[in-house]
């Protein structure tokens, strides 16, 4: 893990407590190998910072978009604090230097690392809120997350994808999709769903998320990034 001042010059921010900044780089996986280690892991501060960045997210929008009814509102918000979008963030702020895991969880550089970096970049959030508190937390996360709010309009990242998928099945093949989870992975506090999209019998894409409603949204993304069903 590099030293922890770096990451504060990569956030131009100096922490007070800067136990709680490190409290936000340590995983649960990597307690349970090192039961020495005093520190708790970020999963209260995660849950704290995701609290803020919702309410920040939804001012936000709510000001920036006054004609919008609750529903996209509610879209774009999902577009902004999905797993997809914070663990983007993270990498840009090269969190996975700081990270603290089992030698497990470190191997793996799959999906569920992006899952484990939007986590801790939720903790740091809650960490910033309960160091410098929330007009602090605020300006962090319209530096690096409300801003990409034209990207995804542009994109049209923040339309309900499972509709938009069901609407192009229905035109072209006339079936309505399906959902079935495929596995569930993780501890219960802390689940990965998988779910696959089906075609009648017929798989066409597999999504994961912390909840099987994120899964199905990204298993319906996946199907219309294939060129079949653009």
């Amino acid at each position: 893990m590099k030293e922890i001042k770096e990451f504060e010059a990569t956030l131009q921010n100096k922490f007070t407590d800067k136990n709680l900044l490190e409290q936000a780089f340590i995983h649960r996986s990597y307690l349970n190998e090192n039961r020495n280690v005093s520190r708790e892991h970020n999963e209260r501060l995660e849950f704290l910072g995701d609290a803020v960045l919702e309410l920040v997210v939804t001012r936000y929008l709510y000001d920036r978009y006054p004609e919008k009814p609750e529903g996209d509102l509610t879209a774009l918000r999902s577009a902004l604090v999905n797993a997809v979008t914070l663990s983007q963030v993270a990498s840009e702020l090269r969190v996975n230097d700081y990270i603290l895991l089992s030698k497990g969880e470190a191997k793996d550089m799959g999906r569920a690392r992006n899952y484990i970096l939007a986590d801790a970049l939720e903790a740091i959030i809650g960490a910033i809120y309960l160091d410098q508190g929330y007009d602090n937390a605020e300006k962090f996360i319209h530096k690096n997350i409300t801003v990409r709010i034209d990207e995804i309009v542009k994109k049209k990242l923040w339309i309900d994808s499972k509709s938009k998928f069901q609407e192009i099945a229905q035109e072209r093949v006339g079936i309505t999709p399906a959902y079935r989870t495929v596995r569930e992975s993780g501890p219960d506090h802390d689940k990965i769903f998988t779910v696959g999209l089906y075609l009648a019998d017929n798989l066409v894409s597999e999504g994961s998320g912390k909840s099987k409603q994120e899964a199905e949204q990204e298993a319906a993304r996946v199907a219309l990034h294939d060129s079949k069903w653009k």
